[in-house]
């Protein structure tokens, strides 16, 4: 698929294309996405599995779920890869049109591997003419190509029913807990917040008497301690650590590094 450098995003559809390897965008999938990779690797991570997709992969990532991603083009040629994010208003319209509901609530991986079919691939290669022309020619017939994405996942993957008609929202729950699980990835705090279950202001208050210090300050210091563990006794360089830990530039996490621990990291 020809497109340009970065994301070129048509409403619910997303072509990538990237010539050097790339790490971006906010660590959290907030719809249901189910992707094709057409060149080079992405590589996804949630905090305990790594998920590796190569050229003629399928994908489906569920919602509400925070991930790493790496993307990496391959030796000759750009990475390239398609995205159909899934809206809970499109799934929602299936769902009354056909009666789909989602009978229990499944868990599982945040990010699932789909055995390769002709179907998948006929549908992904129907999708080419929109990126050459760079959009969808009108919103109704990009509400064609999702329906038929969910009725295509549905026939071809039946068990992801549960997952697809589940609207319900995260609940609340231990906020220690998935605080220390997941301070390294870079999100907004109304993630968190959204995630454990709790308004922001619910959030901040309840952090604050489970920490005794501010979200912001907290994440940091533990960031900033994880990252002098990694260089010091794994031997990490420092220029691989920022990104892993949560920091979004080099420059930033040396100068909060060496303000905490009196010593620049490459120097630990």
């Amino acid at each position: 698929m020809a497109v340009l450098e970065g994301d070129n995003r048509s409403g619910q559809i997303l072509y990538s294309c990237y010539h050097t390897r790339s790490r971006q965008g906010e660590q959290f999938i907030p719809e249901h996405i189910f992707g094709y990779q057409l060149a080079g690797t992405l590589s996804m991570n949630d905090g305990q599995k790594e998920y590796i997709f190569k050229e003629g992969d399928f994908r489906f990532c569920k919602r509400n779920h925070l991930i790493k991603f790496s993307k990496q083009p391959p030796r000759t040629g750009d990475f390239k890869s398609v995205s159909i994010y899934l809206d809970q208003e499109t799934l929602r319209n299936v769902s009354l049109e056909y009666g789909y509901k989602a009978e229990k609530h499944i868990k599982g991986d945040p990010v699932l591997q789909l055995k390769p079919t002709k179907m998948y691939e006929n549908y992904m290669n129907s999708l080419i003419p929109y990126d050459q022309i760079g959009q969808f020619a009108n919103d109704h017939l990009q509400a064609l190509k999702l329906k038929e994405a969910i009725l295509l996942l549905l026939q071809t993957n039946p068990e992801l029913r549960p997952v697809l008609f589940d609207f319900s929202e995260p609940g609340k729950i231990d906020l220690e807990g998935f605080m220390q699980k997941n301070f390294h990835f870079n999100v907004e705090l109304k993630r968190f917040a959204y995630l454990t279950g709790r308004s922001l202001a619910t959030f901040k208050r309840d952090f604050e008497k489970i920490f005794h210090v501010t979200p912001s300050r907290w994440l940091q210091q533990r960031r900033l301690q994880e990252a002098h563990y990694l260089i010091k006794e794994k031997g990490q360089a420092p220029s691989d650590v920022y990104l892993e830990v949560g920091f979004e530039d080099l420059s930033h996490f040396s100068f909060a590094f060496k303000k905490t621990y009196g010593v620049a990291p490459s120097r630990v």
